[in-house]
């Protein structure tokens, strides 16, 4: 039974067909003169939108600890993580590099056997963009999250289809990041709000519409993949779908530092009550190690609240099927596993029963439970990493003298980043980040929402050939007026 301490929603009112073409026009619109802008004006809209979000804090934190039921410490985290990685692709812009300029001048005596053309190529911005927000980051994944930065940062314009789990924040913080635009000169139709399914899905299929972002469940991904890949123009999509980030642990390690591995692996897979999507869902150890006895006697936190009650429901069903599963036992529960809010579960099983039936017990089980296998030799750990689908990331604590280049090579094929006695819930927004995966980890395995490199997800490439200066783009313009990175003649330009 559940006794649920979630307050009533604000129900945001869909979005009509009326507007939603009025804001698929806008967007249209504002698409040449977005891109047109030099990358540093466009770096001034960014750093706009985060110190307006950062003034906006007191109003805004309140509303999301209404709404999701997340801690003011864990929001004001989270909204200082948002403004940092607009600051962040704010840099980005203002160094170039992003734009991968590239010139080859006309060489007449090009060893190809033909003259070579003068060609000159580098990343413009798709156009229109619809993102679609997340619930369990409402600030970092959702109105002003990494999607809707980069996009802009790339130049593109963003239909910003708001989550149905904090209507009000998403309102209140659209209105913040539309007046900031506006007041720092950007044009009208940069930035728009939708509401409701059925708008999101209709954007998604309008052909101003040039590409899609999404995080959050494999069928809800799924279901707008295929209708961006469907379109009579397909278009790229990019969702972040699901993971169970399994980590594994050597026996060496667990001879060093069972307890120590026991406690982080635990406040790991319950950090944010285990709504990330990179908690370790899967937990490899190594049999008689002294690994599963210093997991049932790690502490477990107090039961502490999901963001509302559909993922509450969900975490539900899932729980119960896994402890309805003949192979799995529990190893450690905190009070009430099935109560609101849930106190936290570990299970139990073997190498054997997980060969055996992978798919049920690698479920992803959004919420504070995780899986731990205990096998007999390491000598199983690649075949074991292998029965894993598509990851965002995979763990492995160990040390300098562990033989594990197999399980490396397996786990770096299967996951988008690979971890070395660390735990990946946390996800760094920096320039070498890799937040990305294999199906159904992600749709789209080339790319990543995290970190600078996401820019590149809304962009395409362009190359012109014989063009006079006055018709390139400044990028390409002989002597480099916007200072950009460039590969000139096969070279890095000094």
């Amino acid at each position: 039974m559940t006794t649920s301490t979630q307050t009533t929603a604000v129900v945001a009112p869909p979005t009509t067909d009326v507007e939603l073409e009025t804001l698929l026009t806008a967007a249209h619109a504002a698409a040449t003169p977005l891109a047109g802008l030099r990358p540093t004006d466009r770096a001034k809209l960014l750093d706009a939108v985060a110190d307006a979000l950062d003034e906006a804090a007191d109003q805004l934190v309140p509303v999301a600890e209404r709404e999701t039921r997340l801690s003011e410490a864990r929001l004001r985290n989270e909204l200082k993580r948002t403004t940092f990685q607009l600051r962040l692709f704010g840099e980005e812009l203002r160094d170039g590099g992003y734009l991968d300029a590239r010139i080859d001048h006309a060489d007449a005596e090009w060893p190809m056997g033909a003259p070579r053309p003068d060609l000159r190529r580098l990343r413009a911005p798709l156009g229109p963009v619809v993102v679609f927000a997340a619930s369990n980051f409402p600030f970092a994944f959702s109105v002003a999250g990494g999607d809707t930065a980069s996009a802009l940062a790339a130049g593109c314009p963003v239909l910003l289809k708001a989550h149905s789990g904090h209507p009000g924040l998403s309102r209140l913080t659209a209105e913040v990041v539309t007046s900031a635009l506006r007041a720092a000169g950007a044009p009208d139709g940069t930035f728009a709000l939708i509401a409701g399914t059925a708008a999101g899905a209709d954007a998604l299929r309008d052909r101003r519409v040039k590409a899609g972002a999404f995080t959050g469940s494999i069928p809800g991904g799924r279901a707008l993949f295929d209708i961006a890949s469907s379109r009579p123009e397909p278009i790229p999509f990019y969702g972040e779908l699901g993971s169970n980030n399994p980590a594994f642990v050597t026996e060496a390690a667990a001879s060093e530092r069972r307890t120590e591995i026991a406690e982080g692996f635990v406040s790991s897979f319950t950090l944010g009550a285990g709504q990330f999507c990179t908690k370790p869902g899967t937990l490899f150890v190594p049999a008689g190690s002294g690994m599963v006895e210093a997991l049932r006697d790690a502490a477990l936190p107090q039961a502490a609240p999901l963001l509302n009650g559909r993922i509450q429901s969900g975490y539900e069903d899932v729980l119960q099927d896994l402890l309805s599963n003949r192979r799995l036992e529990v190893l450690a529960q905190g009070p009430g596993p099935l109560a609101d809010p849930p106190g936290p579960t570990l299970l139990l099983t073997t190498a054997a029963d997980m060969l055996a039936e992978p798919h049920a017990l690698q479920t992803e089980c959004f919420g504070p439970t995780a899986v731990v296998v205990t096998y007999d030799d390491e000598s199983q750990l690649p075949e074991l990493a292998e029965t894993f689908e598509g990851q965002l990331t995979a763990s492995i604590q160990g040390t300098d003298t562990c033989q594990v280049a197999a399980l490396v090579e397996v786990l770096a094929r299967k996951a988008g980043r690979v971890v070395w006695n660390q735990w990946p819930t946390g996800v760094s927004v920096t320039h070498a980040q890799q937040h990305g995966g294999p199906y159904p980890a992600t749709t789209a395995v080339g790319s990543t929402s995290v970190g600078t490199a996401a820019i590149e997800r809304f962009l395409r490439p362009v190359a012109y050939q014989g063009f006079p200066q006055h018709l390139l783009p400044e990028a390409l313009h002989e002597d480099n007026p916007l200072r950009v990175p460039r590969l000139v003649d096969g070279r890095r330009e000094a």
